[in-house]
């Protein structure tokens, strides 16, 4: 918890200076005592009061008067909260080996698929990029909330030789800083700026799909560093199995630079690369090393339906942030509370006997 006005706190003083002013009258009060004849003669008369019920209501009073004081300094605590403003970068792996048929029909058709529902499951509001990464990434789509955009370009996406995951993250930093100022572009000087390990994130989230590893470009925990000194959080999937599989694409599925390179056509409409099965490994330690760096979280997903499940559930993630959050009303409600309780109790205890 902080204060958004610190220096308010010096009203705290004011229960130091009514405890002094008790004790100084009650030491006056002892000073001016008068001498009776029957000290139980008094006792009687008055109205019968414990030490606990002439305690109570003035540490209740003292207690309500610190929160009130407290909430002069305007306390804040940093909450999860909603983010009103959330822009998404879904970067897709199409890569060569998004062909591999582990998942049917192939890896790339089954992506394609869930990003496709998770487009459409998103509020009017949230915005959405597309990149696109193999051996090189590109940015299809900046941030909008035009869905059929989205859309369309998500059918278009072809393989192509290479995987470029941190290249990817490096894109999608740039597209965000070209909408958001508090986001540096990547080639900006951020100085000896250090990951952001506060939990303090900015709106704006990256989420990057691949069934690989990296094979060109720059290293993802070094672009991983990047995204986490803007405190932008990169959630990672890994898709795919490692079971030995056959590789087959549909022509439209296939660009010019594609491992395949327009190889030789087979039965059943597709190209493959032979018929060997092939084992393709998600480098899980570097995706997972991402995550943690950049605050998000690293997901597996083996199947269509999985990978379905992930991204349905991304946005309870995404859609929270850590911001301060003033909470003086709630210090107003506790103070309020706890000094009118006392005064209540004070006059109800200290009441005379009810007459006849």
């Amino acid at each position: 918890m902080s204060f958004h006005w610190p220096w308010a706190l010096a009203a705290l003083l004011v229960v130091p200076l009514l405890l002094l002013v008790r004790w100084f009258l009650n030491r006056r009060r002892k000073r001016t005592a008068v001498t009776v004849s029957s000290v139980a003669l008094i006792r009687a008369a008055l109205p019968g009061r414990s030490a606990w019920r002439r305690r109570i209501p003035v540490y209740l009073f003292l207690a309500g008067l610190v929160a009130l004081s407290g909430a002069l300094a305007r306390p804040q605590a940093r909450l999860s909260v909603p983010a009103n403003n959330t822009s998404i970068l879904l970067a897709i792996d199409v890569s060569g080996s998004m062909c591999s048929t582990d998942v049917q029909p192939n890896r790339l058709s089954a992506a394609v698929d869930a990003a496709r529902k998770f487009v459409k499951a998103q509020g009017d509001g949230t915005k959405i990029g597309l990149v696109a990464f193999s051996g090189i990434a590109g940015l299809l789509v900046t941030p909008t909330t035009d869905k059929d955009k989205l859309l369309d370009a998500i059918d278009t996406l072809k393989t192509a030789r290479g995987t470029a995951i941190g290249q990817a993250i490096l894109t999608s930093i740039d597209a965000i800083a070209e909408m958001n100022p508090d986001v540096a572009a990547t080639g900006a000087d951020l100085g000896d700026a250090a990951p952001n390990t506060a939990g303090d994130y900015e709106p704006d989230t990256i989420v990057v799909l691949t069934d690989g590893s990296n094979t060109t470009g720059v290293d993802p925990v070094t672009a991983a560093e990047q995204a986490a000194a803007r405190k932008v959080r990169v959630f990672t999937i890994g898709f795919g199995t490692t079971t030995p599989s056959q590789m087959v694409c549909t022509a439209d599925q296939v660009s010019g630079d594609s491992f395949m390179g327009g190889g030789g056509f087979r039965g059943g409409g597709g190209f493959g690369g032979g018929g060997r099965g092939r084992v393709q490994e998600i480098d899980e330690d570097a995706l997972t090393k991402v995550a943690d760096l950049t605050g998000g979280q690293y997901f597996k997903a083996q199947d269509a339906d999985e990978l379905n499940g992930v991204l349905g559930d991304l946005p309870k993630e995404i859609g929270l942030h850590k911001e301060n959050v003033e909470i003086s009303f709630w210090f107003v409600l506790a103070g309020a509370v706890l000094v009118f309780t006392g005064l209540a109790l004070s006059l109800w205890w200290s009441r005379g006997p009810a007459r006849r």
